[in-house]
C-alpha cells in the first residue's frame, strides 16, 4: 500500500447486521418478491459514516441505497434503484436463469418496466444498463455470547466495488 495514497471513502467497509438477520430466499417459498426479507441501507458515498437502515416501504431518495438479503445461502448486496429507471428493486421478484434446465446464474426483475439483472454480474437482459454489485464479507463477531461461548453467527459487512486500474 502507499503511504502517498489517500484511500477513497468508497473503498470503506460497512457492517450491516448479523447473517441470521437475514432470512434465507428461494424458489421454494410461494413468493419470490423479495421486500419483506431484505434491508435498505444508506449509506453516503460522500462519508464513512455508520450505515442507516431504510424503510423499504417508504418512498425516498434512492441514490445511496445499498439493498441487502440471502438467496439460496448466499448474501448478496447490489444497489437499491433499477438503474434504468430508478424504481426501487425491493419490490422486484428473483428468479433463476437456467439454459436447458441447468442454474446458471441468478437474476432479479425490475416490476416497473419487467428488465432483469445478474445479481452477481449486474448485467441486465437488454441495453447497456448495469446493476451495480456490492462486495460482501462475512466476519466473526467481536463478542462472544453470554454465557462466554463464541458464536457461530457472522457478521455482513458491505462495500462499493473497487475500480481496477
Amino acid at each position: 500500500m502507499n503511504p502517498f495514497v489517500q484511500r477513497s471513502p468508497l473503498a470503506a467497509w460497512h457492517p450491516v447486521g448479523l447473517a441470521s438477520a437475514f432470512p434465507d430466499l428461494s424458489l421454494d417459498n410461494d413468493c419470490p418478491r423479495i421486500a419483506p426479507s431484505c434491508k435498505a441501507f444508506s449509506i453516503p458515498s460522500t462519508s464513512t459514516g455508520a450505515p442507516v437502515e431504510a424503510d423499504i416501504d417508504l418512498p425516498g431518495n434512492l441514490k445511496d441505497q445499498v439493498l441487502v438479503f440471502k438467496y439460496k445461502g448466499k448474501i448478496h448486496a447490489i444497489d437499491h434503484q433499477c438503474p434504468h429507471s430508478s424504481f426501487p428493486l425491493s419490490q422486484g421478484s428473483l428468479f433463476d436463469i437456467e439454459d436447458f434446465g441447468v442454474v446458471l446464474s441468478a437474476g432479479l426483475t425490475c416490476p416497473k418496466h419487467g428488465w432483469s439483472f445478474d445479481i452477481f454480474s449486474g448485467q441486465a437482459d437488454r441495453g447497456n444498463y448495469k446493476l451495480k454489485v456490492w462486495e460482501v464479507q462475512l466476519r466473526d463477531p467481536p463478542v462472544s455470547t453470554e454465557d462466554g461461548s463464541e458464536s457461530t453467527d457472522k457478521e455482513v459487512w458491505v462495500r462499493r466495488k473497487q475500480r481496477i486500474g
